[in-house]
Formats: structure tokens, sequence, C-alpha cells
């Protein structure tokens, strides 16, 4: 894959916040029946592993050896992000393409830095606007993953870890509930993040974000979904 990037830290409190997009490229994509988007923060980049254990790379591969010929994906994503970053960095990014399959994996950000509820609903619902439009304009051909409970990583240590649990659960349930209201598929990985606790191997070397053991069951929990979406 060709890469346009920005180095940016790895830690969601300290990344750099700016108007310029990290968009990775796929040139080969109009070799595959089904094109693909995946748009997000570091969750989405992978942070700290490599290009083939991120939890997208990984369902594309799971697809095609389902005999789904869908190419790698063209991603929009930066550790660091919030909503309004992302958005901001979509804009910037100039890209006018459509798409067979767009995801959506975003507020991590929000909830570490303390925004406010009402602001995430209303800007991740324009995100789900982006999004479709990105699929040409069928919402039944975008999905959303949950955020990911990073209380569970070792780099919470000493961290209000209940506290941490519940506001992610708060951003989830709007998350989920602006979903439905979209006509927008939703799939819960939190559940499987709260599973990794205490797991090392499910994490990356950073202590904070996943390592690709842990995004491979990301990418089999959306499987099934995926496969629905592509018959439509």
């Amino acid at each position: 894959m060709k890469f346009i990037l920005l180095l940016t830290p790895f830690l969601l409190a300290c990344a750099q916040h700016t108007a310029d997009s990290y968009m990775i490229v796929n040139p080969n994509a109009n070799a595959s029946k089904y094109s693909f988007l995946s748009l997000g923060d570091s969750y989405t980049i992978g942070e700290s592993v490599s290009e083939s254990y991120r939890w997208s790379v990984q369902l594309a591969d799971l697809l095609r050896k389902d005999s789904a010929d869908v190419a790698d994906p063209d991603i929009i994503a930066r550790t660091g992000w919030t909503t309004s970053e992302l958005q901001t960095a979509i804009k910037a990014s100039g890209n006018q393409k459509t798409y067979s399959l767009v995801s959506l994996l975003i507020g991590v950000n929000n909830q570490y830095r303390g925004q406010s509820q009402d602001q995430y609903r209303m800007e991740f619902r324009g995100l789900l606007q982006t999004a479709t439009r990105f699929a040409d304009n069928k919402a039944n051909h975008v999905f959303v993953l949950s955020i990911p409970d990073w209380g569970a990583s070792p780099y919470a240590a000493g961290r209000n870890k209940a506290q941490i649990a519940q506001e992610i659960d708060q951003f989830n349930t709007i998350a989920r509930d602006e979903c439905q209201k979209a006509g927008i598929t939703y799939v819960d990985i939190t559940t499987l993040t709260r599973s990794a606790a205490g797991d090392a191997t499910q994490f990356a070397s950073d202590g904070l974000h996943y390592s690709g053991k842990q995004m491979r069951t990301w990418a089999e929990k959306a499987l099934p979904v995926v496969k629905e979406v592509l018959r439509r």
C-alpha cells in the first residue's frame, strides 16, 4: 500500500491535533469488486502494531478467505483524534471516492479529554452522515465498531477503572442510539476489550493500544455483519 502519513505520538493524551489528515491509500483497490474505507483514530491505525495487524486489514483478509473480493481498506485515521478532528481531516483529505463498505470507530479521545456527551452525539451524528455519503448514500453499507475500554489496559493501572468503564458505556450508548436512528449497523467490541484485561498478549508494546491478536477478535466479530452488508 502507498502511505501518506504524519508522525504522531502514541499516547492519546499527547497526540498533536491538527487539520492534516492521516490517509492510507490502497493503490490496488480498483482491482477488487468491493472497496473499503475505514475511519477512526489510533484503534483504526493500529497504533504500535504492523499494517497487517490492523483490524480492518484483518477483516478484509477474512472476507477474501470467505470468497468476498474485498480490497484492503483506504484509511483516514490518526492517533489522538476526536470526532471533530476526524471530521476536519476528512474534509482536508479531499477524498471524493465512494466505497462499497465504510467503517467508523471513534470516541475514545472525546471521553479521555472529558468532552461533553452532547458534543459527542452531535459530532458523531455528523460523522455517520459523512460515512453514509462515502457509501454512496447507502446507510446499510456503513458499520460502526464500539469504543474499546482502555481502562482494561496496562496503561490504566492506578486510574479509576470503574469511572472509565462507566463513561465508555455512556459514549457507546450514544453511538448505538445514533446508529439505530440512522439505520447503520453497530458492532459491540467493548466486551472483547474488557476480556483482554490481564493478558499481555492482547496489548501492543506501548501498553495502551491493542495487539493484532486482540484486533483479530474485532475482525471476527464484524465478519458476519459485513458479509450481510455486502449481500445488500
